[in-house]
């Protein structure tokens, strides 16, 4: 996931700052996001594989797997896990690895857009509706999450910058109209209707930030996370549980406590709702010490007031990518999109169509 980050941020410098592209390209080009991609991720006999967590060179304590995905040069000690989930922002590592040739197309489809309609996963957060389908000879199950009346493909934890941060460099929503261009706006409408309908904070914006309380906290929509364990919004850690079906049965509705928002979260939202995102930060701006010399800080516990009063450079640079393509007219998707990027993964992006409805209501 970070190198995915680091090659994004060297493909940007390319595309923008002539004077450093080859010293960019130098760094950049070495890269090969194939030694982290397992063709058996899913199985043997399942025709496209996923991308591991990472490796070590060393054995680490804990759990690893000794292997090498390229089959040349000497072993590395593998992640147990594999990012197998679609709406994640680990997806940007798969992209660069396809747009490269280092990773099979296929492997677009191979995610999981919600785990099956099935007991087996009876951990999952909820029971998804959806439909089976095919793209490139890959098996899709094409699932998706309800909540308060808006369906959408979740993240893993129903945080924002799972969801979106990609969405900062790749024109994901006009490339994919029926799959991301539904679901990006769908996200953003869940978000909203979380904090000023169902938890009631009055503010919404919920996604990986500082802890008001000290450390650092993953903050989501439980609700619209697709793990079992999803995110919380509030420092109580209130869990949602809708059941699933009739393997699983729900919990009684929770009771929400002192919600976290961070700003970050709010300005990726820019692009599907201007408004409401430009009114919900000159609100959480009015009515709390958050704003500092250096902009918005990290984050608010909007019921106690507590700030976190820290900057952390990832979610400033979401700040200020996303205003840059606010402001600038997609400046660093611009500079970021190659014409080999657009051509390997704008097509599989306009294949596929998610199970979201056209024209949900952003609020």
């Amino acid at each position: 996931m970070d190198n995915g980050w680091l090659a994004a941020a060297l493909l940007v410098v390319e595309g923008a700052v002539p004077e450093l592209r080859s010293q960019a390209r130098a760094l950049r080009t070495p890269m090969d996001f194939g030694f982290y991609y397992n063709p058996q991720a899913r199985g043997a006999d399942f025709p496209a594989g996923a991308i591991r967590g990472g490796f070590w060179d060393e054995q680490p304590p804990g759990c690893s797997v000794v292997g090498n995905h390229r089959g040349r040069g000497p072993d590395v000690y593998y992640t147990c896990h594999h990012y197998d989930n679609t709406v994640t922002e680990t997806r940007i590592a798969t992209y660069l690895g396809i747009a490269s040739g280092q990773i099979p197309r296929e492997a677009y489809f191979a995610t999981y857009r919600t785990f099956p309609d099935t007991c087996d996963r009876s951990s999952a957060e909820r029971q998804p509706a959806g439909f089976h389908t095919s793209y490139l000879g890959v098996p899709v199950y094409e699932g998706a999450y309800r909540y308060r009346g808006i369906q959408f493909v979740p993240s893993w934890g129903g945080d924002m910058f799972e969801a979106l941060m990609p969405d900062l460099f790749v024109p994901e929503a006009r490339w994919g109209p029926r799959s991301w261009g539904r679901n990006h706006p769908a996200t953003v409408a869940g978000q909203i209707e979380h904090g000023l309908r169902d938890a009631g904070y009055g503010y919404w914006g919920f996604s990986p930030a500082s802890d008001p309380f000290g450390g650092y906290r993953a903050c989501g929509v439980d609700a619209m996370g697709m793990g079992p364990d999803g995110y919380p919004s509030d420092v109580e850690g209130t869990r949602y549980d809708a059941g699933v079906g009739d393997c699983r049965p729900a919990d009684p509705a929770p009771t929400y406590g002192d919600g976290v928002v961070t700003p970050h979260a709010v300005v990726l939202a820019l692009p599907y709702a201007p408004r409401a995102a430009v009114d919900n930060l000159a609100r959480l701006r009015e009515d709390f010490d958050i704003y500092g010399p250096g902009g918005f800080y990290d984050a608010v516990a909007v019921r106690s007031g507590t700030v976190a009063r820290r900057y952390l450079a990832l979610d400033q640079s979401m700040i200020m990518a996303a205003l840059a393509n606010h402001l600038r007219g997609d400046a660093i998707k611009r500079a970021f999109v190659t014409p080999q990027f657009e051509r390997a993964l704008r097509p599989l992006m306009a294949m596929e169509e998610f199970n979201v409805p056209a024209g949900q209501r952003v609020s």
